[in-house]
């Protein structure tokens, strides 16, 4: 991996990561994420009670919400809410989303109790999803301890059983590269998002040939890639959860 990228990144370096909290004052937990200039606001709602079809079944729920404001790329869009609909590819990152965190939570430890993300959009240069996964983590975290601290789940209740991060990579001129921007994601052969828990497991892998298919050595060469990308945003979180302000990677 010798080749410099288009922003003098080298083909296996994330661009700089940022993961601050506290960035609400009215939500249970709130993180602005930073991966290079792409910006998601993940806010974690803990609400008392269950979806209807998990009542008495004495076990909570976890889910997600994505959504791009209508500036966030270099045109405006219009809102979904506006038009009436929600598009396919916000239903299908909410629910990536909300799976990604699931995997790492012991929802009998939560109780009947339900911790909503909203992930928003407030810049896309790439990478969006994976940016709103590894921030929805740190504020579904601090969630958890606040409801702890409030009472409203048990003194030594432990729902959260791991952390989860998501990166990007792919095939860029012929190069495997790590965590693509925007101009990198669109000329890509193949592009791939990579979610993994902070102990090195896989929960989703999403990988498509754009253009020419790839050969298992490819693949297997993508996923180390992507292991030590969430590797360092596995530390990014930590620090962040750890210093009680801001985490980061680069």
């Amino acid at each position: 991996m010798t080749a410099t990228r288009h922003d003098g990144r080298a083909p296996d370096e994330t661009r700089p990561v940022r993961i601050t909290r506290g960035w609400l004052d009215h939500a249970e937990g709130s993180v602005l994420v930073e991966f290079g200039r792409t910006r998601v606001l993940c806010a974690a709602s803990f609400t008392e009670g269950v979806p209807r079809w998990l009542k008495g079944k004495g076990t909570g729920w976890v889910t997600a919400e994505y959504a791009m404001l209508p500036r966030s790329t270099n045109t405006r869009s219009d809102r979904e809410s506006v038009k009436g609909r929600i598009g396919g590819r916000t239903h299908e990152i909410s629910r990536l989303i909300g799976r990604s965190l699931r995997a790492v939570i012991d929802t009998k430890a939560l109780g009947e109790n339900t911790i909503i993300l909203d992930c928003d959009v407030l810049q896309a240069d790439g990478g969006t999803r994976t940016a709103a996964i590894t921030g929805a983590y740190v504020a579904l975290a601090d969630a958890v301890a606040d409801a702890r601290a409030r009472g409203l789940i048990g003194k030594n209740a432990k729902p959260l059983t791991g952390s989860v991060a998501a990166v990007s990579v792919g095939i860029v001129g012929g190069q495997a590269v790590l965590d693509l921007d925007y101009e990198e994601d669109v000329t890509a052969g193949t592009d791939m998002n990579v979610v993994m828990t902070g102990d090195g497991r896989y929960i989703e892998v999403q990988g498509t040939a754009e253009g020419q298919p790839f050969e298992r050595a490819l693949l297997d060469e993508l996923l180390e890639l992507a292991a030590r990308g969430c590797a360092d945003l596995t530390t990014a979180q930590r620090a962040a959860l750890d210093s009680g302000g801001e985490g980061a990677a680069s």
